[in-house]
């Protein structure tokens, strides 16, 4: 049991460190080798085929009823949710996408009182307030600062937070219903139907020629890594260990990425970077931090 809970703390830890290098490592894939748009068609297309041939060996059928709320989790959780991401990852820095990032819990818990009727205690208040502030003071700091930051850049990727936390409560009954690869596999297509619009033109102007190895390596850690490890990863975990230490793993995500993002920087002389690391962003992510840790912590139990 031991063996497999620290299994369980690796693969989180896996799965975190791939989500903090994806928002340096994807936003060097644009625009210059692919719009926004085509490379969350590419990333949909691979991934999604790669959890229905796992499918194929989990013989699960949905029913009927399921399948409108399938399509919501697809609309909300795949396609709208990755478009404004990405979109707002090429016009932004990463070390602002990570710490906007790490709202989605603060958002879950105003979308779960509202749809779930879900209690709120004062502690979670107070880190709903604080956790917001954080967000966006560094939204609207997008607008004046200098290096690569973006204020419609960090809007769209607070924009892409909401989408994911609305898709993470509407998932949620479909979860405890029916097995996690087959709710996916289903999400990732619906998903698809409503990204292809969006994606197709683009894609068709994605010229391979001017592609390097290191392109190719970058576009296979988007579409495997981040997307079909990260997810595999994230299950073995939650069998193993309770959510509340999977979330916890997400206060990772901007600390990653400050130091991939200062390595790239200082040591590969990507001056760009360089003032994207600065004392507002850092009190704005201790601010998103603390509020997404109280809301997380549980209260208390009395005992009489």
């Amino acid at each position: 049991m031991k063996n497999k809970n620290i299994k369980a703390h690796l693969a989180l830890l896996g799965a975190n460190i791939i989500y903090g290098a994806n928002f340096l490592i994807a936003k060097g894939l644009m625009p210059n080798y692919f719009k926004p748009s085509a490379l969350v068609l590419l990333r949909v297309i691979a991934a999604g085929l790669l959890f229905w041939i796992v499918k194929q060996f989990v013989k699960e059928k949905i029913e009927k009823k399921d399948f409108k709320l399938l399509a919501f989790c697809g609309l909300f959780g795949i396609s709208t949710n990755m478009l404004l991401f990405f979109h707002g990852l090429s016009l932004t820095s990463p070390i602002d996408a990570s710490i906007i990032m790490t709202t989605t819990p603060v958002i879950v818990l105003i979308l779960s009182a509202f749809l779930l009727k879900e209690r709120i205690t004062t502690n979670k208040y107070l880190g709903i307030i604080l956790g917001g502030i954080g967000a966006v003071f560094l939204i609207l700091y997008g607008k004046t600062s200098e290096g690569t930051s973006s204020f419609l850049g960090n809007l769209f990727v607070f924009l892409n937070a909401c989408s994911y936390g609305l898709y993470l409560v509407l998932v949620k009954p479909l979860m405890k219903k029916y097995k996690a690869i087959t709710v996916i596999s289903w999400v990732f297509l619906f998903g698809l139907i409503f990204i292809i619009p969006f994606g197709i033109s683009d894609l068709a102007t994605i010229d391979f020629s001017t592609f390097t190895t290191n392109t190719y390596l970058a576009l296979t850690f988007v579409i495997i890594g981040t997307t079909f490890l990260t997810y595999l990863f994230n299950i073995y975990a939650l069998s193993h260990v309770p959510p509340s230490v999977n979330g916890s793993y997400i206060y990772l995500q901007p600390v990653l990425s400050f130091i991939i993002v200062s390595i790239y920087a200082f040591a590969f002389g990507h001056e760009e970077y360089s003032q994207d690391i600065n004392l507002i962003k850092i009190l704005s992510c201790f601010m998103v931090i603390l509020g997404v840790f109280m809301i997380s912590k549980k209260p208390k139990i009395k005992l009489t």
